[in-house]
């Protein structure tokens, strides 16, 4: 058996991916998403950037040889070099594995080891903007082969990310942390066992398994696809012997709070409740006043129901979040961005006039990026062309850009400050306020839950990244086209998100 570095890297972070690497029927897995290969590409030029500052001589060798790559860094480390680059390191265990560590740079420092006065430790290159613990246990797991090779082991490990500033690894933490970590990958890819399917929402979306796990996780019912379920919280839940979305739904909040806080035990269980009976409701603790947009009082009565129907006791609290506002004019706002570039190129506004029953988008667009700071200012004359209109947004990103796009640009405050208080996250009034049977709180799971869909089904956010980059490179406007598409939509889910809440606040509160 091969344990690679990448290998390893992929069990950190999911062990049945490293798993179905090495068993899994390979037409189970799909092609890599655009945005994935995006980042691939990133990750390369990154690499390339930070070597074509560092004199270094490279160990050449037939691709996907690696034994032959082996001996040609051994034979630069032998002579003394004093940076390698993409060089292999290959190591055989008394068990018969082999593991193979492919660091980005080999630097020479002075000390003992077989070749002579000299040896070398190791720098890893990677994308991410701070030093994550994988990067420290590929590392690690570097330093442990080269400790192997040189007969030697190397003093230091570093890291150099996307800033380009070198990060130290601290190995007497850290090797150990690998080595437990290699002892239990090993033996899971020994035993065959495929470990048990979990979905996770941060994890899991660029995997090319993920539909295959994913329809495992359906058939099974899984917990991991209920929101709030984290993998420990999933060990916890199986500790008290609730093992499924109707065991949860059916349990005392007393019952969970013995391993979770009191509010996530409330929030787990109404939302099995909301999954297993297939229907939204009202969170626990949220009892609102609401209040139009101007600020006038409308006075609301809680009413609470037991599983059987009965009424209880009418309750009375403080909101905790700004209600929803309702007004003749509401804006609704959604934003194109490309990471890489730190740019915003589509400032997207839905404009709904209640006065005229007509509703109008506007997709402010950077054609190229120079243009950001024009498409800045015509959006902030469209949005006080309505100063007392609301701006819905889904999640914090927009109002986040907001604030660096003013900054940026050097905006004045008297525009700024009475902006901000206009925006109203519809996403953190979902969150906040009620259970809903859906996967994930995510736009496009709760619209087509409300039955919304996307004109282009199979784009995404991610892609759109991937459409603007394509779009710079080539020109096709056809391009463009499919981005303003798929953010007109974004708005309109969004709204449409907005009148269902409203509507359901309406016929909940009494």
């Amino acid at each position: 058996m091969v344990l690679t570095d990448e290998l390893l890297l992929d069990y950190k972070r999911c062990r049945r991916r490293a798993f179905l690497e090495i068993y899994g029927d390979i037409c189970e897995q799909e092609q890599p998403q655009d945005f994935l290969l995006k980042l691939q590409q990133e990750s390369l030029a990154h690499k390339q950037a930070v070597l074509e500052i560092t004199p270094h001589q490279q160990a050449n060798y037939p691709f996907g040889n690696w034994e032959a790559g082996a001996k040609a860094t051994w034979k630069l480390m032998q002579q003394g070099t004093e940076r390698i680059s993409q060089g292999v390191l290959l190591t055989k265990t008394v068990e018969g594995l082999t593991l193979v560590s492919f660091p980005d740079l080999l630097v020479k420092q002075p000390g003992k080891s077989i070749f002579g006065d000299w040896f070398y430790v190791s720098t890893t290159i990677k994308l991410g903007k701070r030093p994550k613990p994988e990067y420290k246990i590929v590392a690690a797991f570097c330093t442990q082969l080269l400790a192997v090779v040189q007969g030697v082991w190397p003093t230091s490990a570093g890291l150099i990310l996307r800033r380009q500033n070198p990060h130290a690894v601290n190995l007497d933490i850290w090797i150990p942390v690998m080595q437990k970590l290699v002892a239990e990958c090993i033996e899971t890819l020994q035993q065959q066992q495929e470990p048990e399917v979990f979905i996770s929402r941060q994890k899991c979306g660029l995997c090319q398994w993920y539909n295959s796990c994913h329809a495992i996780a359906k058939s099974q019912k899984h917990l991991s696809l209920l929101p709030g379920v984290t993998p420990r919280r999933y060990q916890e839940l199986q500790s008290l012997g609730l093992t499924t979305v109707e065991s949860i739904a059916n349990a005392q909040v007393t019952t969970l709070e013995s391993v979770l806080s009191q509010k996530i035990a409330a929030d787990l269980v109404e939302q099995a409740q909301s999954t297993a009976q297939n229907r939204a409701i009202l969170r626990h603790n949220y009892y609102p006043t609401l209040k139009n947009f101007q600020g006038s009082n409308s006075s609301w009565e809680v009413r609470e129901t037991t599983s059987s129907g009965e009424h209880l006791p009418p309750k009375t609290s403080q909101p905790y979040i700004n209600p929803l506002p309702t007004a003749s004019v509401e804006l609704y706002f959604d934003i194109e961005a490309e990471p890489s570039l730190k740019l915003d190129y589509l400032l997207g506004v839905l404009v709904v006039d209640r006065r005229t029953g007509t509703e109008k988008f506007y997709p402010l667009l950077a054609e190229k990026p120079a243009k950001e700071e024009s498409i800045w200012q015509q959006f902030l004359d469209l949005v006080w062309l309505y100063p007392d209109a609301p701006i819905f947004h889904f999640a914090n990103y927009e109002v986040e850009t907001i604030k660096r796009l003013a900054k940026l640009y050097q905006t004045s405050s008297q525009l700024i400050k009475p902006l901000l208080p206009r925006f109203v996250d519809i996403h953190q009034q979902v969150v906040s306020t009620v259970a809903l049977p859906v996967e994930s709180y995510s736009l496009k799971n709760l619209a087509r839950w409300l039955g919304f869909e996307w004109r282009d089904e199979n784009i995404t956010g991610s892609q759109c990244v991937c459409l603007y980059s394509r779009w710079l490179a080539t020109g096709n406007r056809s391009v463009l086209e499919i981005i303003e598409r798929y953010n007109e939509d974004d708005c309109r889910a969004t709204y449409l998100l907005k009148q269902w809440l409203a509507d359901f606040y309406q016929k909940t509160l009494v």
